[in-house]
């Protein structure tokens, strides 16, 4: 048996984020969404786990596991609900959480957009106007001037590449069928300039949300903010299959490298990986029938970690958390074992050398993912979703094991 120490000041978390976990959250773009005649999401968000008003019980919980670290999403939808209008009750509500984070001994990595944007931000271009950037600055100084003192780590934007993550891995075009439409339609802007954050990705939205979040970090060392700052990626790990090298390398640069570059400099890049992209020679291989997958149709295969962690050390050059990283499936020996997997890429990372500081398992607790509801199963804590029970798994206690030990064991 081998053992590991990690660094004495290693970050051990769970995540979550606003939208997915407390609920009603009804003046964000995507609370519109779910509730269009032709949606493509599963089934709407509702009460999600209630998490605005159980934060309480549920941080105690996720710091009696040994975890030392929370991750959570502020919405920009509650704090600003119309233009240049701040609500000082959702800040004061934020302020709560912080601060009982840290009472129960864990520092809070806060992510100031989680993929939900405020409607008035939709009306206006969203992720498409040029004025975004300046806007999300202002809103990063005002919740930095009254949180920041209490944030330990902070993340810009959730998953800049996202859109163009999805484009190529799903097999569908989300904005084909009647729902686009529709949804221009609901905010009144043509449905070439409708610029929802998950879903358009043009060069014309990458590049204003990489500008967002120059802006925003801009905006919150300004105000204060002596917490690290970063931008998280969906990082793939992209192979190469039988004659796809050239192939692989395009996708590298346009899902990966392109962003990559942008964030040197930066206090930390956030990876959050899942799974690998292997590309052969006509383009994106799907998993076969005898792979075994997660339930978003993903490879199991946690050793992706290890390849996203080299290349975003390798492209970007700055130090490393893992902000998310977990499995999909409502067998949990199948998430233990991932996680096992997972971790040896991080201590495999550190021990070439690599300057990882964190790992935060997505997610805390069954929540609502997406356009897929609520039928995947990331969770270390179950929810029950007619009384909001919750139930610690088996690879909650043992995470929370590991984290209390700051250390591994393996084989």
């Amino acid at each position: 048996m081998k053992h590991y120490t990690f660094p004495s000041n290693f970050l051990w978390g769970a995540a979550t984020a606003a939208h997915q976990v407390e609920g009603n959250n009804s003046n964000s773009d995507l609370w519109l969404l779910e509730h269009l005649p032709n949606t493509v999401f599963a089934e709407p968000s509702g009460d999600a786990c209630d998490h605005y008003h159980r934060y309480p019980a549920d941080i105690a919980l996720l710091a009696s596991l040994g975890l030392n670290a929370y991750r959570f999403s502020l919405e920009w939808a509650r704090i600003e609900p119309e233009e240049g209008e701040f609500s000082y009750a959702m800040l004061e509500h934020y302020r709560r959480m912080l601060a009982t984070c840290h009472e129960n001994g864990l520092a809070p990595a806060v992510t100031f957009h989680h993929f939900a944007s405020p409607r008035w931000l939709i009306r206006r271009g969203g992720w498409l106007d040029e004025k975004t950037p300046d806007r999300f600055a202002r809103y990063c100084e005002r919740v930095t001037k009254h949180l920041g003192d209490l944030i330990r780590v902070g993340g810009t934007l959730n998953e800049a590449n996202i859109a163009r993550v999805l484009s190529a891995v799903l097999p569908f075009d989300v904005q084909g069928g009647p729902w686009w439409g529709e949804a221009a339609q609901a905010f009144g802007v043509p449905a070439d300039r409708l610029g929802l954050y998950q879903f358009v990705s043009n060069e014309r939205a990458r590049t204003i949300i990489l500008a967002a979040h120059r802006r925003g970090a801009e905006a919150i060392k300004a105000a204060g903010g002596s917490f690290p700052v970063g931008l998280t990626l969906a990082m793939l790990d992209v192979q190469a299959g039988a004659g796809g090298e050239e192939h692989a390398a395009e996708y590298q640069r346009n899902l990966n490298d392109i962003y990559l570059e942008q964030l040197r400099g930066d206090d930390f890049v956030g990876v959050q990986t899942y799974s690998r992209l292997v590309v052969g020679h006509e383009g994106v291989l799907r998993p076969g029938d005898g792979v075994e997958q997660n339930q978003m149709g993903e490879e199991f295969y946690p050793e992706a970690l290890g390849g996203t962690i080299r290349r975003a050390a390798q492209v970007a050059g700055v130090p490393i958390i893992v902000t998310e990283n977990g499995l999909a499936s409502e067998d949990d020996t199948r998430r233990l074992e991932y996680l096992q997997r997972a971790l040896r890429c991080v201590v495999d990372s550190l021990e070439a050398g690599i300057d990882v500081r964190g790992y935060f398992c997505w997610s805390a607790m069954d929540n609502f993912e997406w356009v897929s509801g609520y039928t995947p199963k990331f969770g270390l804590i179950a929810v029950d979703r007619a009384t909001q029970q919750r139930t610690v798994k088996p690879s909650g206690y043992w995470l929370g094991s590991v984290a209390r030990a700051n250390r591994l064991t393996f084989d």
